[in-house]
C-alpha cells in the first residue's frame, strides 16, 4: 500500500490496489460512524488525474469490486460483463 496526499489537504489517502485504469483507496475515516472511507477511483485519459467514482457504503462492497474487476466497471458506467461469443438458443 502507498500513500498519496488528498487533494482536500485532509489526510493521506492509501492506496489499496491499482489494476487497469481504476484505484481502490482508504480515505481516512467517516466522521459520522467512524468507519473506513473505501473509494473507487478512475484515471482520467487525458490528465491522467485520478477522480473518485464510487463511494462505497461498506468494506465488504469493496473487496466484492477488488475481487471482479467486472463489477468495478458497472460501478463506474464502463462497458463490462461482456461475452465473447454469442450461441443461438435455436
Amino acid at each position: 500500500m502507498s500513500a498519496t496526499r488528498s487533494r482536500h489537504g485532509g489526510s493521506p489517502v492509501k492506496v489499496i490496489l491499482e489494476t487497469q485504469g481504476y484505484r481502490f483507496v482508504e480515505a481516512g475515516i467517516i466522521e459520522l460512524n467512524g468507519m473506513p472511507d473505501y473509494r473507487l477511483q478512475k484515471q482520467d485519459f487525458y490528465s491522467k488525474r485520478w477522480k473518485d467514482e464510487y463511494l462505497f457504503d461498506n468494506q465488504m462492497q469493496c473487496l466484492l469490486a477488488i475481487e471482479d474487476i467486472e463489477y468495478a466497471k458497472w460501478l463506474c458506467g464502463d462497458p463490462c460483463y461482456i461475452k465473447d461469443t454469442v450461441v443461438s438458443p435455436y
